[in-house]
């Protein structure tokens, strides 16, 4: 039997539907609205959790005219009485603010203009209504041509207005991507205008409106209620910390089990438990489904596949950058603790303006926990949380920018790394030493504790190379082949007499450092690594074997 297909990039619940993608069934967030939350309710969530395709299955179980079989066999379909009262019973307002944005304010407001143009026009059963007044009929106008400026912050509410009187029937509102606008606007540098439009736009149509039926609302990240959501009362927030709808949002373990079993990948179970599980909402394990979506679509026409960071590649990462830029030396210690798969203990604030973000570390800590890069074990006590980063693929994307940041602002300092140049060259070994310690207190340690010793020396290995080769008169062999064996590090210096070695060694700890540089310098000597450079005439070589304990070093050199 032909399985049916994964929904990679489906977020049309229709369309999912009606095609037989796989589907797990999240229809008990209807019976959650309808039962237990407000009358407009903001879901704050990581990107790819799912909250598009939950908004597209809202849309198509309230709109009037929808195709009821849409719902068959799900677990709405359970509740009768609930979908005799609710199931395509209303006009439905459904916007996505993910492209309101633009170099200026000017552009962004045009977005917002377009799209309540697109909006108005799709319920062109407005346009000969004869249930609407000649103002309301010229007013409706206006919308599908393109509401003036003056008319766009009221636009929302008077669509309501016009829905409601049409069809007798109160209007429900789902917008999706509210806090995008928000965060466009915040890095282009014209936050305060977009704050202000939002603010009356949602305002308007979200408090004391007597056309609306409910309103769902989604975002990444909970901002301030009192920069755009000023004197809404009836308002239900649902964030990563509140239970009540926690399996609604991303993949419970049961139910990654069922996708596993059915399409018989239950012995990747532990890989895609390692990568891709460990966040937690409410009091619920959730797996990231974009990332079990994509890696079971993958094993199912390769078994072999490997997994990646699908989730983290779908945005450029810039939070992590920036906070890594930012880390003082306590940062760096706390990051390193997390890294080696600690805990840290942060007091969060879980609503927060845009333009409050870089005014401390503490702001950055709680948007890397709102966003999905940390997640919590429990709370301590009120506001302090006990946070982790939540699996393997988070601790990778931390990795990579960790590096890409030592590349840019560490190794391309001509003071840190012409200094150390100089000294290897000279066979100063105090002044290599002094000059690696330096480099290493700045740096934030990205080695696993319960690595082998060789991976460790893999990774000073790859240090050492990041700054050496940003001489760039300087040739540098890694792993050359000289004498009877292969050498860590040989480099042929502008000079042309002077030629230095390098083996790279690990020690346990720091006590070890001595012995660690006396067992490097007796293997450069007796695999006699510097033949190679005296084959190329070399005369002036230099050996050093350099030993690294966490942040520390201890170097010795000798004039072979």
């Amino acid at each position: 039997m032909e399985k049916n297909r994964l929904p990679l990039g489906v977020e049309f619940f229709d369309k999912l539907r009606r095609e037989q993608y796989y589907y797990i069934d999240k229809t008990g967030l209807i019976s959650e609205l309808e039962k237990r939350m407000g009358k407009v309710n903001l879901f704050t969530r990581p990107r790819r959790f799912g909250k598009t395709l939950n908004m597209s299955m809202l849309q198509c179980f309230y709109e009037l005219g929808a195709d009821k079989s849409l719902f068959d066999g799900l677990k709405i379909a359970q509740d009768k009485p609930l979908c005799e009262q609710c199931l395509g019973r209303f006009p439905v307002i459904f916007l996505t603010l993910k492209d309101v944005e633009g170099l200026d304010y000017s552009s962004a407001e045009a977005n917002l203009t377009r799209l309540m143009q697109l909006e108005a026009l799709r319920h062109d059963e407005l346009k000969n209504s004869q249930k609407l007044l000649p103002e309301e009929l010229a007013a409706y106008a206006e919308l599908c041509r393109g509401v003036s400026k003056e008319t766009l912050a009221d636009s929302l509410r008077l669509l309501t207005q016009l829905l409601a009187r049409h069809h007798e029937r109160e209007v429900v509102v789902l917008i999706d991507e509210y806090d995008v606008p928000l965060a466009k606007a915040y890095h282009a540098g014209y936050y305060r205008e977009m704050a202000a439009l939002l603010r009356a736009f949602l305002g308007k149509a979200l408090k004391t409106n007597s056309y609306l039926y409910r309103a769902v609302l989604t975002g990444c990240l909970r901002v301030s209620k009192e920069s755009i959501f000023t004197g809404l009362n009836n308002f239900t927030i649902n964030t990563i910390v509140d239970e009540g709808a926690e399996e609604y949002f991303g993949f419970t373990p049961s139910e990654v089990e069922g996708l596993m079993a059915y399409y018989a990948l239950e012995k990747h179970a532990a890989v895609m438990k390692e990568w891709y599980d460990g966040y937690r909402f409410g009091k619920a394990e959730i797996y990231c489904p974009w990332d079990v979506i994509n890696y079971a679509n993958k094993l199912r026409f390769n078994d072999a596949a490997q997994p990646e960071a699908f989730w983290v590649n779908t945005s450029g990462n810039e939070l992590v950058q920036h906070f890594i830029a930012k880390a003082d030396k306590n940062t760096k210690n706390e990051l390193e603790l997390l890294l080696d798969g600690g805990t840290i203990e942060k007091s969060l604030r879980l609503d927060l303006t845009y333009d409050e973000l870089d005014r401390s570390i503490d702001n950055l800590w709680s948007v890397l926990f709102t966003t999905g890069y940390l997640t919590t074990s429990g709370e301590v006590s009120q506001g302090v949380y006990r946070l982790q980063l939540p699996n393997r693929e988070v601790r990778e994307v931390f990795l990579h920018k960790i590096k890409e940041w030592f590349d840019n602002v560490l190794v391309r300092s001509s003071s840190a790394t012409n200094e150390l140049q100089q000294a290897l060259a000279s066979g100063a070994s105090s002044e290599v030493e002094k000059r690696l310690n330096l480099i290493m207190g700045r740096m934030i340690s990205v080695l696993d504790t319960k690595a082998r010793a060789a991976q460790k020396e893999n990774f000073y290995h790859g240090l050492l190379l990041g700054l050496l080769r940003s001489e760039p008169e300087w040739l540098i062999l890694s792993n050359a082949e000289s004498g009877e064996g292969f050498s860590d590090i040989l480099i042929e210096a502008e000079e042309p007499d002077t030629g230095i070695v390098i083996e790279v060694k690990y020690a346990a700890t720091f006590a070890e450092l001595e012995a660690a540089c006396r067992k490097g310098m007796e293997q450069i000597k007796e695999r006699r690594y510097d033949e190679r450079l005296r084959n190329e005439g070399r005369t002036h070589i230099y050996a050093y074997a350099i030993a690294f304990h966490k942040k520390r070093c201890k170097a010795v050199v000798q004039q072979l």
